[in-house]
């Protein structure tokens, strides 16, 4: 339960940081691909944190790095809040993202350590969690912007939240599951195979549709539906409402269903969700149509994630680190590629790009497949 609730209070953050950009660039007067760069500082700190966590994990352990990270979100929040020019907010998402991947990292090797072949849906239950923890966040910082306090309050209750936990994991003394260290070989740390890099491939392309959701999103409500600035940032709440939803199902449906099939279907979803969103100008059908795509989006990490770390062979925490290199470019690349077309076109027909990134995840989803077919074929008819 711990470390479903240090996921949570990141997705707290992370889907709160979304409704908070375009709010951010009315202060700062900046354009959409200016504003953008806020992206592309959460796939800056990304990379770090990916690079950083299995050098920390050899010299703190996998709690002490867990906990290092929730302290380092909440000063990051802290930075955000306290400062309004662009530096300042690109500076924090870039440290909030760098401490944030070592929770998304450390959370995913742990469950994936401690629950063996039911880590896919341990994983997905845990970003349910995050998930449900992203639904409020919105929904809070779009209150205290609509009652004249502006988003640093909203956001800023993660700070809190971050100190109970930590009041609580010392109060109980609450010890994270330990590394489970992979099989040696002579020759020492070995390439993971090609079916991982397909699956972080995916995870690249899935990673530019939540990204540009979250960050997009209530820009199109704005311009699109009519929706006010604080309505639209709360109303992206659907979005994560869906995710919620969708990952409570899903993590049952991944007791029984095989992940590239469950995985085809959630893009199906999303892609049906999107063209109910992008079509309606009308606010409460477009919101029902990001409640569907969140539906969709809900197991789009969770497998993916899943999927990469069953076929890394046992190196968990190197290939989860590796994971989230797929997430930092999708984060870094793509929301600014759809802010530059914004910029010429308007950010309703920039969400074309869209349908794109989820087409080229089926693709890959498929081929992914066909590679864990013959690595389970190659593996049955090895010699005992």
């Amino acid at each position: 339960m711990l470390v479903y609730a240090q996921l949570g209070l990141w997705g707290f953050f992370l889907y709160g940081f979304g409704p908070v950009v375009p709010l951010l660039r009315d202060e700062q007067g900046t354009t959409a691909a200016v504003a953008s760069l806020h992206s592309t500082g959460l796939a800056a700190g990304g990379l770090i944190g990916a690079s950083a966590f299995p050098w920390l994990v050899g010299r703190l352990g996998r709690g002490g790095v867990l906990w290092l990270a929730l302290a380092g979100v909440a000063g990051s929040v802290v930075v955000l809040c306290a400062f309004e020019p662009l530096p300042a907010t690109l500076g924090a998402a870039v440290l909030a993202s760098t401490f944030g991947t070592m929770i998304v990292i450390g959370v995913n090797a742990a469950l994936a350590d401690h629950h063996g072949p039911g880590a896919t849906a341990a994983i997905s239950e845990a970003n349910a969690v995050a998930a449900g923890a992203g639904v409020l966040a919105p929904i809070v910082i779009g209150l205290s912007a609509s009652a004249g306090f502006g988003w640093r309050p909203g956001i800023a209750v993660v700070v809190g939240l971050i100190a109970l936990l930590f009041a609580a994991g010392f109060l109980f003394r609450v010890r994270l599951p330990a590394v489970v260290a992979p099989p040696s070989t002579v020759s020492g740390r070995r390439p993971l195979p090609r079916s991982y890099w397909l699956a972080w491939a995916m995870m690249s392309a899935t990673g530019s549709v939540e990204v540009c959701l979250s960050l997009w999103a209530a820009d199109v409500l704005r311009t699109h539906a009519g929706m006010s600035p604080a309505a639209a940032s709360a109303t992206v709440a659907a979005i994560v409402g869906g995710m919620f939803a969708g990952r409570l199902v899903g993590s049952a449906l991944a007791r029984r269903v095989a992940p590239v099939p469950l995985l085809l279907g959630a893009l199906a979803t999303s892609l049906v969700g999107f063209a109910i969103f992008w079509a309606s100008s009308v606010a409460w059908v477009a919101a029902a149509g990001l409640m569907v795509l969140g539906l969709g989006n809900a197991m789009h990490f969770p497998l993916g994630v899943s999927m990469a770390l069953a076929v890394a062979d046992g190196q968990r925490d190197r290939a989860s680190a590796y994971a989230m290199y797929a997430s930092a470019i999708g984060f870094g690349i793509a929301p600014v590629a759809l802010g530059w077309v914004s910029d010429g076109v308007g950010p309703h027909r920039a969400f074309l790009l869209m349908p794109l990134f989820i087409a080229v995840a089926a693709v890959l989803a498929v081929r992914l497949r066909r590679a864990m077919a013959v690595r389970e074929a190659v593996s049955d008819g090895a010699p005992a």
